[in-house]
């Protein structure tokens, strides 16, 4: 386990629903309801827990109430923007990788609930559950105190600073069409180093726009270091 992460016991205590509660400035009447958002399947399964006491219906509620907040916002915020990049906009806001990097600003990884093998291959770390994860917070948020907390909260993790997250999220395709705009050459990604075991792999990636190293990232899967040295390559940009 990385240093400075911390697992979850098999009891979650007050103190552990309160550290957690303390971050995303919302406290749950119903403290099942946090549990429930937190518990993989891996873990109700090991914990001979009823099958519906895991995340995965909440997951679906909170996909939908995200997916009205963030069509609500996008509307009133980009007026002159068409329906279809209003779909693209809102689809890179809430995929997979988004949430999941939204969701480590508070840490959310480190409250998940997962089975001994989960943990064991690298479930904390996989931007599928903590996405999920993320979207069952919503969930949970919503049946505890309805859409205007609920909606907070994703303005208040997903929505802010949105520009910013935008050239994360975008950072490859962004990157691909300002080096195509300006004729620079050919961005490519070079793959420099991989360790670790097979089910917590990290990867080092290099991008290159013809011979000129531009950017360098880290990550638990080739495409997120490209995604990540295509970011640090968009800062770079910027601060010329």
């Amino acid at each position: 386990m990385r240093k400075g992460s911390f697992h979850v016991e098999v009891f979650m205590t007050d103190e552990t629903f309160h550290a957690l509660e303390e971050k995303i400035a919302y406290q749950f009447r119903d403290k099942k309801l946090l549990r429930r958002a937190l518990t993989h399947s891996s873990y109700a399964n090991e914990m001979k827990i009823n099958k519906y006491e895991d995340y995965e219906r909440l997951e679906f509620l909170g996909d939908a109430v995200l997916e009205l907040v963030s069509s609500d916002f996008l509307f009133r915020e980009r007026e002159d923007t068409p329906e279809g990049e209003l779909t693209k906009l809102r689809a890179s806001m809430v995929c997979e990788p988004a949430l999941a990097f939204c969701a480590r600003d508070f840490s959310l990884e480190q409250y998940i609930l997962l089975g001994k093998g989960e943990e064991a291959t690298g479930g904390r770390s996989r931007d599928s559950i903590v996405s999920d994860v993320m979207e069952a917070v919503i969930g949970a948020i919503y049946l505890d105190g309805g859409l205007a907390e609920a909606s907070a909260f994703i303005h208040r993790f997903i929505l802010s600073d949105l520009e910013h997250k935008q050239l994360f999220y975008d950072a490859k395709t962004i990157l691909q069409e300002r080096v195509q705009q300006e004729n620079e050459g050919t961005l490519h990604y070079e793959l420099v180093k991989e360790e670790g075991p097979q089910h917590d792999k990290t990867f080092e990636v290099e991008a290159y726009v013809g011979e000129k190293k531009v950017g360098w990232g880290v990550g638990h899967s080739k495409k997120a270091a490209q995604q990540q040295a295509a970011y640090q390559a968009l800062l770079s940009r910027k601060e010329r």
